[in-house]
């Protein structure tokens, strides 16, 4: 998993005072999840994280029990991207991690990138919901990737 470039890495008194914000109690296994998906470039499922931290002596339970905490406490965002499978992503402020973003599906590999906003472009047409005006939406894109195409 490649670590995000040129952001520097929040120290243990960052993530602290992150959950502490959110009215969470900061422990280490809440910690260790704010960590793994700061350095993740794309969102993790579940079974990505238990892989990663599975080392640090975090069970299966423990991990989607924070995952669940984090995510009702606004700090990790959940999306399921067609597959069925819930993948988590910190909920960022820079501006193509705002809020909802689209996500790129391989349907050959699996892998999933996480697209800046500006990628895909909505227009208002007639008949169209408003919530797609709005951008209250997901948008999936699946297709081949580059190294499958």
């Amino acid at each position: 998993m490649a670590a995000r470039k040129n952001a520097p890495q929040p120290t243990l008194a960052d993530y602290q005072e992150r959950l502490r914000a959110a009215g969470l109690r900061s422990t280490s296994p809440r910690v260790a999840v704010l960590r793994e998906l700061e350095s993740a470039t794309a969102p993790l499922s579940h079974a990505d994280l238990v892989e990663s931290l599975g080392d640090e002596g975090y069970d299966r339970v423990t991990i989607y029990r924070n995952l669940t905490d984090l995510t009702e406490a606004g700090l990790v965002v959940r999306a399921d991207l067609g597959d069925h499978v819930w993948r988590f992503e910190l909920k960022r402020e820079e501006k193509s991690h705002q809020g909802t973003h689209p996500h790129f599906t391989c349907t050959d590999c699996g892998t999933v990138t996480c697209l800046p906003s500006e990628a895909v472009r909505l227009t208002s047409a007639k008949g169209a919901p408003r919530a797609v005006t709005a951008r209250s939406v997901d948008i999936q894109l699946r297709g081949l990737c580059d190294r499958c195409g």
